[in-house]
């Protein structure tokens, strides 16, 4: 008979935190979930456990890759619509919303819950976005939003049987209803499903594709068939996430040069206007500099190609359109708080993990 210890994991091994200290590991995706009650259950498990497929190399569901706490807004457990009872697995602290997420999710369901949320929720998450963290909400937790009145002039992607009572009580927001999820400056909206395709699309961007494709093959997914199509959806990096024409054409223009040595001053040409107008057109649309933008954007790509290639960081810094190696690891740990090459060392020490 087989040694049980020296038979292959699969993906329905039980985690094992003990087997090794990962107090060194710093995720490079973290999300913090606020449970409101009788939320939907199925974004929410989609969303996760892609969360979980990608935050591991094997399959233990260790946070490494990815980090996420559930949270609710009174720090009691909160029931599902389908009666599932959850635990908040932390406190609802604003420092540490800001401190410790990437993301946070506001998690709808059922309107009873969601019509009038609590005020301390609503001045927290305006809070959050003025901290310039992206919010996302599933299901019906576009109301709480649209209450904390974050979605007046933003695209919103509402399941087809509230449209008409969001419109009525936020007129303001432009509702969508064929997208599985629409994201307009810093806020995602997704109506339900699976929220899968959201989720493989922010792995793809923190992790990289390596991490992303694991989690839509052990979730079954034909990666061919994933709605990620720029045509059928609005994409993270998409220019048509903004309604103004000039960032539009600039954010489409840089994201083609990124390894080019161009002047913002090309770039307010490009978009027909001049660098003080686009200056204002991003400040308006993205909350801040067109320099930085684009800065984030390299920034974003160099990340990409430091967890998927083997390229000299001195050619990733090129590529990225960097004068030099030294110009792009200040910007680096400024933006990530770590080296290239330390993040690139963490990446490969945790693939090592078994």
């Amino acid at each position: 008979m087989k040694d049980m210890k020296n038979s292959s994991s699969h993906a329905y091994d039980e985690a094992s935190p003990s087997e090794e200290s990962l107090s060194s590991v710093h995720p490079d995706l973290r999300v913090g979930f606020i449970l409101m009650n009788k939320f939907t259950l199925a974004p929410i498990s989609g969303f996760v456990e892609s969360l979980r497929f990608a935050a591991d190399k094997s399959f233990r569901s260790l946070q490494i890759y990815c980090k996420w706490d559930w949270m609710t807004f009174n720090d009691e457990p909160v029931t599902a619509s389908c009666g599932l009872s959850v635990n908040p697995t932390t406190s609802l602290n604003l420092k540490a919303l800001k401190e410790n997420y990437d993301y946070i999710v506001i998690a709808g369901g059922l309107l009873t819950e969601t019509r009038n949320p609590p005020e301390k929720l609503l001045e927290i998450l305006n809070e959050i976005h003025n901290a310039k963290i992206p919010i996302i909400a599933f299901c019906s937790g576009c109301f709480v939003l649209g209450n904390a009145g974050l979605m007046d002039g933003r695209k919103c992607a509402i399941h087809f049987t509230t449209r008409e009572e969001f419109s009525e009580r936020f007129p303001k927001a432009i509702t969508v209803v064929d997208k599985a999820y629409v994201e307009d400056q810093g806020i995602f909206t997704c109506p339900g499903g699976t929220a899968i395709d959201l989720a493989a699309d922010l792995i793809r961007r923190h992790c990289g594709d390596i991490r992303a494709q694991k989690s839509l093959e052990y979730l079954l997914i034909n990666a061919d068939k994933q709605i990620i199509d720029e045509k059928e959806y609005l994409h993270l990096e998409s220019p048509t996430t903004y309604e103004n024409h000039i960032v539009s054409k600039a954010i489409a223009f840089m994201s083609e040069n990124l390894s080019a040595h161009v002047t913002l001053k090309e770039v307010a040409e490009h978009a027909r206007t001049n660098p003080r107008q686009l200056h204002r057109a991003f400040l308006s649309s993205t909350n801040e500099p067109p320099s930085n933008y684009w800065r984030k954007l390299r920034l974003e790509h160099a990340r990409k190609l430091l967890a998927n290639t083997n390229a000299y960081i001195t050619n990733i810094a090129i590529e990225c359109g960097f004068s030099d190696a030294s110009h792009f690891i200040l910007w680096f740990k400024k933006q990530y708080g770590e080296t290239p090459f330390t993040y690139r060392k963490r990446r490969h020490e945790v693939e090592k993990l078994k």
